[in-house]
């Protein structure tokens, strides 16, 4: 658990801020520690919360220059994909390779590993953690039978097996365990060449997704699960692996949910993200063990010896660090869940997705799913994709009764929702993804997902300011200049100025600009201990205005060294 922020001290400071320069953080700390408080109440408590970015392509063909921006922005992780076809040898053939032993990182070409090894090494010289999420596509070899000639044939993530994902993890394993030589191409502790060890994991990307993971549902029965006991071996055969190669104490995530879905699933659509819990679990809609033909065809013990040994024979399900979603909100606002068409079984759907503003429903779900086994434990919630895509680049669509938010308002409801991460203490962490929208052709008609916090052409979007200094306040309206306002925020590079410096003072400013005013002026500073840059005030404002946080980087930080970078702008009214 990280540390607590202690009570915030403050005092208004007059005089200018000098934006040509650095922000004398050292003196500010030291005038508001003995100046008496005027302004600030007392910090509020932060749970712990890390950050997270993935942004594969740009995290793989530019190590160095990505994991630059991502010390700058003060993101603390990045979940890379470890694909397995693109790694496994013949991953277009239906065949396997003869005499492969598939457990083994020797087994596999040194040209695959190499953007991968790049990464890990230089995301160690950096002191960023590298979450590796193991993942599809299979090899063609390593797919199911039954996998229907249709378009889009051949299906790479039909029914992957198992057992060989396990072997593919504990070669993984073995190649990021601290004690593998790249060169040798065997375990060789103490060389200086071995490549860093990797303590993150997760299993699969969105199994409750058709593409990510068919079939959902087995053939004639659209509407049950199917893709659960699918997932339930994969989870299951990971968990062996990282335990055999000394990986048991690793952080391991399960889950990485989509967050909606449809009640008729078939093939390839999206199961309900509770719908699918359950059913990996082998619980019914009421929360209780399957039984008979049900259990059967979802892969559960069928009778009710068989449940008392499904904690025991499933020890992920109940042991690992967490279940990952994915809780985006399209273009709402994050804690309004709507659907404009209003579908019919809407509400049961509404019931069973994990959205950000649903996600009590997760967590109270998963109680319920491990209480039904006799367990207390309350597994953490892991956020490890968020973002808004945004328009531009997107365009809106004439007469659609929904619109992508603007950038603008896209860096608003992105710092929104990290508070409501932030608060809920069952919530272990916040991503963003991606960093920079992919490039499309002109005139393309298809935009991928450009939920980055940089354009495509390289310019910044609101969103990056936004990031990396996060700004939110629950109440923008206080009744008198009596009221104070709650602030929430973080200097999230402050993360990298404590690795560097540890015990080092570190503290943001909050500024103000009256209405009506010419510039921002220094109103108060916050230290900050949190290890990921949080704080959480109160504040009261003698008038009207407009608020927002600076933070100058330290004199031995990257090349920003004596930059000062601020958060996006907060309108507040004192009546």
């Amino acid at each position: 658990m990280l540390s607590r922020v202690p009570p915030a001290v403050g005092a208004r400071i007059s005089g200018r801020i000098n934006t040509s320069g650095p922000i004398r953080r050292g003196l500010l700390v030291l005038i508001a520690l003995i100046c008496p408080m005027l302004s600030a109440g007392p910090a509020l408590a932060d749970h712990g919360q890390i950050s997270i970015l993935e942004s594969d392509p740009l995290l793989l063909g530019n190590p160095v220059g990505s994991l630059r921006t991502v010390q700058e922005l003060g993101i603390s992780t990045v979940r890379l994909s470890v694909r397995w076809q693109s790694l496994a040898p013949d991953a277009n053939s239906f065949r396997a390779p003869r005499h492969f032993n598939a457990a083994s990182p020797a087994a596999y070409a040194k040209s695959k590993w190499a953007p991968y090894d790049a990464l890990v090494r230089t995301a160690a010289q950096d002191g960023v953690r590298v979450d590796m999420d193991l993942t599809g596509g299979a090899p063609l070899w390593a797919t199911g039978r039954g996998m229907p000639r249709r378009h889009g044939y051949p299906f790479r993530n039909w029914a992957p097996s198992a057992s060989k994902l396990g072997q593919f993890a504990r070669a993984v394993a073995i190649r990021y365990s601290g004690k593998y030589n790249p060169v040798l191409r065997r375990v060789d502790p103490g060389n200086s060449e071995d490549l860093p060890r990797v303590s993150f994991w997760s299993v699969w990307n969105e199994p409750n997704y058709g593409p990510s993971l068919s079939p959902q549902a087995p053939p004639g029965h659209s509407s049950t699960p199917y893709s659960p006991r699918v997932y339930r071996g994969m989870v299951g055969r990971v968990w062996s692996a990282l335990h055999a190669t000394g990986h048991g104490s690793d952080t391991l995530l399960i889950g990485e949910l989509a967050p909606r879905g449809v009640l008729s699933f078939g093939k390839f659509n999206m199961m309900p993200p509770l719908l699918f819990l359950r059913s990996l679990y082998c619980l019914g809609g009421n929360y209780r063990p399957l039984r008979g033909s049900s259990a059967k065809m979802e892969g559960c013990p069928t009778t009710s010896r068989g449940s008392r040994a499904f904690a025991s024979h499933n020890p992920a399900l109940f042991h690992s660090s967490g279940v990952a979603d994915h809780p985006y909100m399209r273009w709402f606002p994050p804690n309004q869940e709507k659907d404009q068409a209003q579908p019919k079984g809407y509400n049961r759907l509404k019931h069973n997705y994990a959205t950000l503003a649903t996600i009590g429903q997760l967590e109270s779900g998963l109680n319920r799913m491990l209480g039904a086994y006799h367990s207390r434990r309350k597994l953490p919630v892991w956020i490890t994709e968020f973002g808004y895509i945004t328009d531009p680049p997107v365009e809106g669509t004439s007469g659609a009764s929904y619109h992508y938010p603007s950038p603008t308002l896209a860096a608003y409801y992105d710092n929104w929702a990290e508070y409501i991460a932030w608060k809920n203490p069952r919530i272990a962490s916040f991503d963003q993804y991606i960093l920079q929208d992919p490039s499309q052709p002109p005139g393309s008609q298809h935009q991928g997902f450009p939920s980055g916090l940089i354009f495509a052409s390289g310019q910044h979007k609101p969103g990056f300011d936004a990031f990396r200094l996060p700004l939110y306040l629950p109440h923008t309206t206080a009744s008198g200049p009596g009221q104070s306002l709650e602030i929430w925020g973080a200097a999230r590079p402050a993360y990298y100025a404590h690795l560097e410096e540890p015990g080092s003072p570190e503290s943001v400013t909050i500024m103000f600009k009256a209405d009506g005013g010419s510039q921002f002026v220094p109103l108060t500073v916050v230290p900050i201990s949190s290890p990921e840059g949080y704080f959480d005030t109160q504040l009261q404002f003698s008038s009207s205005g407009t608020v927002k946080l600076a933070w100058t980087y330290p004199s031995d930080s990257l090349s920003l060294a004596g930059t000062t970078v601020y958060s996006r702008t907060q309108g507040v009214t004192v009546r």
